[in-house]
């Protein structure tokens, strides 16, 4: 018998990062030339769709040939050699754990090669740039594609199944998220109330330090993949 049935792993932007994503908000990264208020609120969208548009594209761009590193590889070593149900909570709207083959992934902020009709709930996914002169298919509208990515001031993805997994899950593992953002930094908690094991990889201890059980500091490219070897080696 495998000592975990329902794993869930949460990640952030540091997992990310060590596949080059922290240049994003470098002084010279995409993030540092715009105003969050522009890029990234519904009303900054109503104001200027096209100036969002051209945001997102660019970012497609930067993002389409970053590859996964090892925290995001082990993670499929997980999910094939361990004998539970392994679910990936992401903070990240980039396509790193799908392109690791990584399975069961919920995008609670969206994902960067989707947009969705504002019109009729139509998300289509695509790599291309999306723009107010696109037509959606399916309901036949012109210029209600919005990139599928949560602004400041909208409700998250898949709310309903994370809490689900949280409250199911025996073992919590946290990769590369820094514990401030609201709410994923209260799902440590959840977890842990539904008597969860709760271990985090980070760089240093986060800010909702006493919720975890274990702190394992470093590169999660370097230490995740070792507790994966360790774990799959236990069965």
């Amino acid at each position: 018998m495998s000592k975990y049935k329902n794993i869930v792993i949460l990640t952030g932007a540091g997992i990310s990062a060590e596949s080059g994503l922290a240049t994003f908000r470098d002084e010279e990264g995409l993030w540092n030339k715009h105003k969050v208020e522009d890029v990234a609120t519904i009303e900054g969208f109503a104001r200027n769709p096209d100036y969002v548009h051209d945001f997102y594209n660019e970012m497609k761009k930067e993002l389409i040939d970053v590859k996964p590193n090892k925290a995001h590889l082990a993670i499929t070593e997980l999910q094939k050699n361990y004998p539970a149900d392994i679910s990936v909570i992401t903070q990240n709207v980039d396509t790193l754990h799908e392109k690791a083959g990584n399975e069961n992934v919920y995008h609670i902020h969206g994902q960067i090669n989707q947009a969705v009709c504002m019109n009729c709930g139509n998300v289509i996914a695509t790599w291309d740039d999306v723009t107010t002169e696109d037509i959606c298919q399916n309901c036949g509208v012109l210029g209600m594609f919005k990139p599928n990515i949560v602004f400041f001031g909208e409700s998250l993805l898949c709310m309903n199944k994370v809490d689900e997994l949280l409250r199911k899950c025996d073992l919590f593992i946290s990769i590369g998220t820094s514990g401030v953002v609201f709410p994923a930094n209260t799902f440590v908690r959840t977890a842990k109330y539904h008597h969860a094991e709760t271990i985090e990889f980070n760089l240093k201890s986060t800010a909702n330090n006493y919720d975890f059980d274990k702190h394992i500091i470093g590169k999660a490219g370097e230490t995740f993949p070792q507790y994966v070897k360790d774990l799959i080696s236990c069965e």
